[in-house]
């Protein structure tokens, strides 16, 4: 993989981890998080993010015969609406709700509601130019370091930086998206 696809790589996982990281801030700002708190809420957003893009390529392949000739317009078109729904969501006004501490099903249902985008990002990989497993791990691993270092950013009264990092990762996939259809239509692929 060339540079350039690895500096897509994370911005895309940076992106989508966008939601997971603002849940973490707020999880850190409802109690006084340690290290095993961290470490599990990490790896809880980190495991969806890095399963679900995995679904969305498989879901991908079984209608690739379909989709061939308008595989990068329907990259760009989830990108690019993921990416406005995450812009949208950091620009709406209001504090952010109050968080209650997450554990066992809530903590589970809250890392797959979080990560159902990264489900449709994962039809977008093979666009990317990037082997789909790395790029799953990638997402996950990114996904989980963010959202450990949240944890703790949120407890030291960062709860208002979950929506800039909504803002930042909407307009991330917002680039990539354009960047795919345009690598496309004006470069062939």
């Amino acid at each position: 993989m060339t540079i350039a696809t690895w500096l897509m790589l994370f911005a895309l996982a940076g992106a989508l981890a966008a939601d997971a990281f603002a849940v973490a801030l707020c999880q850190g700002a409802a109690s006084r998080p340690g290290v095993r708190d961290a470490v599990r809420i990490g790896t809880a957003f980190g495991l969806a993010q890095a399963v679900m893009p995995l679904l969305g390529w498989a879901a991908g392949i079984a209608f690739a015969s379909v989709i061939r000739d308008v595989d990068h317009w329907i990259a760009f078109g989830l990108l690019a609406l993921l990416g406005l729904k995450t812009l949208h969501e950091g620009l709406r006004g209001g504090e952010e709700a109050d968080c209650t501490r997450l554990s066992g099903w809530a903590l589970l249902g809250a890392s797959v509601a979080t990560s159902i985008d990264a489900a449709a990002a994962g039809v977008t990989l093979p666009s990317l130019g990037a082997h789909v497993v790395l790029a799953c791990a990638v997402i996950g691993a990114v996904t989980l370091a963010l959202c450990a270092a949240g944890v703790f950013l949120g407890a030291a009264g960062g709860q208002r930086l979950g929506k800039r990092a909504e803002i930042l990762g909407g307009l991330a996939l917002l680039v990539i998206g354009t960047k795919v259809l345009v690598q496309h239509v004006y470069f062939g692929g």
